[in-house]
Formats: structure tokens, C-alpha cells, sequence
């Protein structure tokens, strides 16, 4: 049953769908058994460009003609659950929501790949060391945690995001753009894996 399956009469969200023709539903309440009939919306094949990090791969959502998507929001295809990174209409026009039937081109990032995320440590004498890490989408992060990372032991100072720069708090992997820290002695709470590059992630 979907979501907005609602009964009009009583609100009941035990709704069984009696007869389907086509877009056309009819539908039945198991709780007051009001029947009603509703038409769904127009399915529109969108183009899709989905990032695995250093690779894009082109598809399309299948997407209800007249619903607005914004930046941020999730979209599925046949085998993948995609976060809307960007949105282009026609004439190249990038904006932050549009009208499925008006969208030439979405962008996202793949939700089924893992997260991976930059970290920059800042080494005695001016110098850095970068890696690449990949991380759970839901693990979270905290300034003055204690990591270890590409054998180095770690104490993150600051926590770089979407739309900001942390120097308190804490956020989630699927936020952050870049971990930043200075190596300490200390024990690291946990060890952050090394991300490889895509093709030896998929063949692993």
C-alpha cells in the first residue's frame, strides 16, 4: 500500500486497492469501506547522471509528471537510491527545485556506494598529508575525536560540510566534505579505511 493511500472519510491508512485499470485505482477502506477512485500521476522518464565518486554514470527516474524535486531529495531507480545533487532545466538553467516536465537533467550522488570523504592532516613545518577515506553514510563524526588514519594517529580539529565548517559539534559522513586534524599521541577510538578508487571497490 502507498503512503498516500488515506481514506477521505475516516483517515484510515488501511486502504486496499479493489480494481486497477491502467492509472486509474479504485480503492477501498478496510476500516469505514468507503470506496473511492483516484488517477495517478503521469510517470516521466527523467535523465539521470549518478556519481560514484570519481565516476558518473548516466540512467533516469521514472518520476510523477508535476511533482517538484529539490536539491536534497532522494530519487530511486531500478537498482539505486539516488540524493539530487543538481537540477537543469532547458537552455542550461541550473536552479535549486523544479517541476517534473520541466527538468531537462538531474543530478546525484549514489546512496547504495559508500560515503568517502577527504582528510587533511596538518604535519609539523607547514606540511600536509591528504587521504581518502570511506566511511558508513550514517556514521557520525565529533571535533576533538581521536582517529586513526593511513597509520596515523589523528585528533580532529575541524569538520568541513555541505554548507559549513565545524569547529564544535558533531555531523554525519553524509554531510561532511573533509575531516581536518593534527596528529596527537593518543589512542585512536577507530581506524578509517582507505578508499581504493572505484573500480577496485566494485571488484572487491
Amino acid at each position: 500500500m502507498e503512503e498516500w493511500f488515506v481514506c477521505s472519510e475516516c483517515g484510515s491508512d488501511d486502504v486496499e486497492v479493489i480494481k486497477e485499470r491502467g492509472r486509474e485505482l479504485t480503492l477501498r477502506c478496510n476500516e469505514c469501506g468507503n470506496v473511492w477512485h483516484v488517477t495517478l500521476p503521469k510517470l516521466v522518464k527523467v535523465p539521470l547522471i549518478v556519481s560514484k565518486h570519481e565516476r558518473s554514470f548516466k540512467t533516469f527516474a521514472e518520476l510523477p509528471e508535476g511533482e517538484e524535486i529539490a536539491i536534497g531529495d532522494v530519487v530511486e531507480t531500478e537498482d539505486d537510491e539516488v540524493r539530487v545533487t543538481g537540477i537543469e532545466l532547458e537552455g542550461e538553467k541550473r536552479v535549486e527545485r523544479g517541476t517534473i516536465g520541466e527538468i531537462k537533467t538531474l543530478w546525484g550522488e549514489s546512496l547504495t556506494f559508500p560515503k568517502v570523504i577527504g582528510v587533511t592532516i596538518y604535519l609539523p613545518h607547514g606540511e600536509t598529508q591528504s587521504y581518502r577515506v570511506k566511511v558508513g553514510r550514517d556514521e557520525e563524526f565529533v571535533v576533538g575525536e581521536v582517529l586513526e588514519v593511513g597509520g596515523r594517529t589523528v585528533k580532529i580539529e575541524k569538520i568541513k560540510t555541505e554548507t559549513k565548517m565545524l569547529r564544535h559539534g558533531r555531523a554525519t559522513a553524509n554531510e561532511i566534505t573533509r575531516i581536518i586534524g593534527r596528529p596527537i599521541r593518543a589512542k585512536a577510538r577507530r581506524q578509517l579505511e582507505l578508499y581504493r578508487g572505484y573500480q577496485k571497490e566494485k571488484m572487491a
